[in-house]
Order: structure tokens, then C-alpha cells, then sequence
């Protein structure tokens, strides 16, 4: 009975706020149930939270504690400085108490921030950043140790910071920036024969490879070697078929060749040997297709043109597309091309069913009908040997050059006037050429600068 006394002393229902009488056992207005109210606890230690009365319009007013309101402007009529956290007392993580500033007065308090703190998209605009140059910040002593520990250790150095130590992923320990593979651009040159292989701008690695060598035939007269070999990128793993093939047919050459071995069947040698170090590729274990029974149909392929110079003699030899151009020293001969392309294009040009303009403005002109691989139809050596008689430049380059100077005179107008006495020079301005067309390919290119002993006329010709 007591709960139900003290449920009719409340003031009102819970369930709509009717005043009740005493005694009531049910709400008169919504029959709500007194006896299901529960009794109220007998202590409130908290203080009440009192509801303020409605302002005359309506709304309950503002809260008694109110943060104090900036004011727009100061004394001086000039909007009132915003202070930072750093204007404030106070220590840092070392205990050391922070730097404080007094609050600007007057003008001062619409002075900029402090080029250190603030750093903008643009060069100020003011005198001393008139130059458009970003001030750096100074160097970080735990990076310049970085970078003196990584090249005492003899670790390669990061291209981006300068200063981290590059890991066997090829990723700086200290930036995480990704390194440029080493095959995106490399150069070599010997005493007389120069080569540069480029990426390009348009592929995301290089599928080029070439080998430069030299030995020495049994009279001990010289013999110079050139190697270039264009991966077929349709296929599976051309990087590494064009790397395998360069290093078989610069290795079969050095090996025949002071042998007494003609350079002629030297050549033709080295191709067979490139083109089984190709097909070895598709069987090596460890590969997704190793098991299965099409692999031959994509295999690894490349194809591969190569020139030696030796004996007086210059051969050349190749399976694809990849050409060899002949450039006078002295330019007063005609230049020339001394390979034919096994390519759709040459097809349709030497059955008569096309002419040259025709065959190479058709879409599949570049098409090849010839390369080293598993999957090629039959492996067709082509070898050359002509006798100049004069000076001149050997070009053997990728059709990532020859596409931007494809005519032999086109080619000749490419190659610098210094090129026969600079040759590594002479390679790079090529590869600059075509990486100015618009480099759309790999590019590769050796240069073998030919001397004869006394300089005729003519240019250089043929030999059965």
C-alpha cells in the first residue's frame, strides 16, 4: 500500500501529465497504471538539475556558462590577432618549457606567418621570390649519416633522396622510392665500337639488349663485335630472351673468331646459338608454363642483328627486323642499308604485290616473319659480308631508332658529323633522336666506326 500512496502523491500522470488526485489508482484521462510507476529512491545525492522556465518567445536561454566571444577588432581598430597553440606556456615531450610569443600589437598583428611555418603551393611573390625557386629545407643529419653508412657499406644510393640505402627489391630503405631498373638505360663503349639501349617513354621496361666486345683474330690483327637484340613484346618474357640472345651470339663469336673461324660462318654460328638460348628459355623449370602443353605457341622470342668488323671485312647477321645501315666517314659516298626486314612489309615488296610506300604505310607492316624462339616457324640465319672502301660508320640499331630515320639517307642526316671520331656520343644523340620523335619503343643502337688502311671510291658493295 505505500507504493501505491506515493503514486498518488505524484503531481501529474507520467503517461500525459494529467493532474491526479490523491487515491488514484488509474489515470481519469489516459488510463494509464499509477501502481506500475516505480517507487522513487529514497536519497538523491546528485544535485538536481533544474529546467529553465521558457523565455517569453519561446526558447529555453542561453546556458549559464558561455566561453567569452572574440572580439572582431581591437583598440587599434584592426581585427584582433588569432592566437596558436604556440603562444601558449608549456613543455615539449623532453620536459623543456615551449617558446612563447607576446601577442602582436597594432600593425604587427596582420603580419604574415613566418615562411617556416606556413609553406606555399607558389613562390612568394615579393623580390626574394622572384627567381620561382623553393627554398629546401636544410639536410636531415639522420639521412646524411644514412647515406654515409649506405656508401661505406658499398650499397647503391638512392636516385630520389640521395641518401638512402637501396634493398634487393630495388626500393630506398629510407623513401620508399621504387629505383629505375638498371636495363632503362645502359651504355658501354670499348675502343672502337660504342652502344646506348633506352627505354623509351612509352614502355614500362626495356626489352632491348645488345653486347659490344672485341678480340683478336690468329694473325693478332682486331675483331669487333655488335650485338643488338629487340624482344618481341607480344611474347612471354622478351627482356630476358633478348638479354639470353646477346650473350650466346657475343660469347659463340669471342669463341670462334681467334679460332680462325670466317667471320661469315662466325656469324652464322652465333645466331644458332642465340636462338638455342632462346628456345631454352621456354623449357627452363619454375615458370607458370612450365606444364603446359601450348607453351611453345608464346614462347620467349626476340629478334637479333649483329655486325664484325675483322680482317678488313664487315659482316652482318640477322633474323627479324633489326637493321644495319652503312654511314661514309666523310659523307661524300651514298649511305646504305645492308639488311633486308623479315617482315610483312619486305614480303609484299619483293613479291611485287606491293611497292615500298604501299607495304610500309599498311598497318601490318611491322608484322615479323622472322625471330629466335620456340614458336617460330623456321630459323632463317641471314648473313652478309661487304669489303668498304673507305671510312665509315656501321649503324645497328632496333626499329625503335630506324622508325624515326627509316631511309638510309634519313639515318645519315641522324648521325652527327662527329660521330665516327666520338662514337658513344654519336649513339646517345641517335637514341636522343628518337626519344625527341616521340620514343615510342625501346631504343638501341651501336656504332662501329670502320677504318680502311687508304680510301678509294666508291661505297660499300656486296660479297657472295
Amino acid at each position: 500500500m505505500s507504493q501505491i500512496h506515493e503514486q498518488a502523491s505524484l503531481p501529474g500522470c507520467p503517461g500525459c501529465e494529467e493532474p491526479l488526485e490523491s487515491g488514484d489508482l488509474f489515470c481519469g484521462a489516459c488510463g494509464y497504471d499509477l501502481s506500475a510507476v516505480p517507487a522513487p529512491p529514497g536519497d538523491r545525492p546528485t544535485a538536481a538539475i533544474t529546467v529553465p522556465a521558457p523565455s517569453a518567445a519561446g526558447r529555453a536561454p542561453a546556458a549559464p556558462v558561455e566561453w567569452p566571444s572574440a572580439s572582431e577588432t581591437d583598440s587599434s581598430d584592426l581585427p584582433a590577432p588569432t592566437h596558436r597553440p604556440a603562444d601558449l606556456p608549456g613543455t615539449d615531450s623532453g620536459g623543456r618549457p615551449l617558446p612563447t610569443a607576446v601577442p602582436a600589437q597594432g600593425p604587427a598583428a596582420v603580419r604574415p606567418a613566418a615562411p617556416e611555418a606556413v609553406r606555399s603551393d607558389r613562390p612568394d611573390d615579393g623580390p626574394e621570390g622572384a627567381s620561382g625557386d623553393f627554398e629546401l629545407a636544410a639536410p636531415d643529419p639522420r639521412t646524411a649519416e644514412h647515406a654515409a653508412a649506405a656508401g661505406a657499406t658499398g650499397g647503391k644510393v638512392c636516385v630520389a633522396c640521395r641518401s638512402g640505402r637501396v634493398d634487393t627489391d630495388g626500393y630506398c630503405e629510407n623513401c620508399g622510392h621504387a629505383q629505375p631498373r638498371e636495363r632503362d638505360h645502359l651504355e658501354r663503349e670499348l675502343d672502337s665500337v660504342a652502344a646506348v639501349s633506352d627505354r623509351g617513354l612509352r614502355h614500362h621496361r626495356n626489352e632491348d639488349a645488345f653486347a659490344v666486345s672485341s678480340t683478336a683474330l690468329p694473325d693478332g690483327s682486331p675483331a669487333v663485335v655488335a650485338i643488338v637484340c629487340d624482344g618481341v613484346s607480344s611474347a612471354t618474357r622478351p627482356d630476358e630472351a633478348s638479354a639470353a640472345a646477346a650473350t650466346a651470339a657475343n660469347e659463340a663469336l669471342l669463341e670462334s673468331l681467334p679460332r680462325g673461324t670466317h667471320p661469315q660462318q662466325a656469324m652464322h654460328e652465333a645466331i644458332l646459338a642465340a636462338s638455342e638460348a632462346v628456345n631454352a628459355l621456354a623449357q627452363e623449370p619454375g615458370h607458370a608454363g612450365e606444364h603446359d602443353p601450348h607453351r611453345h605457341q608464346n614462347a620467349p622470342a626476340c629478334t637479333l642483328v649483329g655486325a664484325v668488323m675483322a680482317g678488313g671485312l664487315l659482316v652482318v647477321g640477322w633474323v627479324g627486323d633489326s637493321r644495319v645501315y652503312w654511314v661514309p666517314a666523310d659523307r661524300t659516298g651514298p649511305p646504305a642499308r645492308l639488311t633486308e626486314d623479315d617482315s610483312w612489309a619486305a614480303q609484299m615488296v619483293a613479291t611485287g604485290l606491293m611497292n615500298e610506300a604501299e607495304a610500309y604505310a599498311d598497318e601490318r607492316a611491322h608484322a615479323i616473319t622472322g625471330w629466335l624462339g620456340a614458336d617460330a616457324y623456321e630459323l632463317e640465319p641471314h648473313t652478309a659480308s661487304f669489303k668498304p672502301d673507305r671510312p665509315g660508320l656501321v649503324v645497328v640499331c632496333t626499329d625503335g631508332l630506324w622508325n624515326y630515320a627509316e631511309a638510309a639517307t634519313e639515318m645519315a642526316a641522324a648521325v652527327p658529323s662527329d660521330a665516327y671520331e666520338r662514337p658513344l656520343h654519336g649513339a646517345q644523340v641517335l637514341v636522343g633522336h628518337a626519344l625527341d620523335g616521340g620514343g615510342h619503343d625501346n631504343v638501341t643502337v651501336a656504332l662501329l666506326p670502320f677504318a680502311v688502311p687508304s680510301p678509294g671510291a666508291g661505297s660499300a658493295c656486296g660479297t657472295t
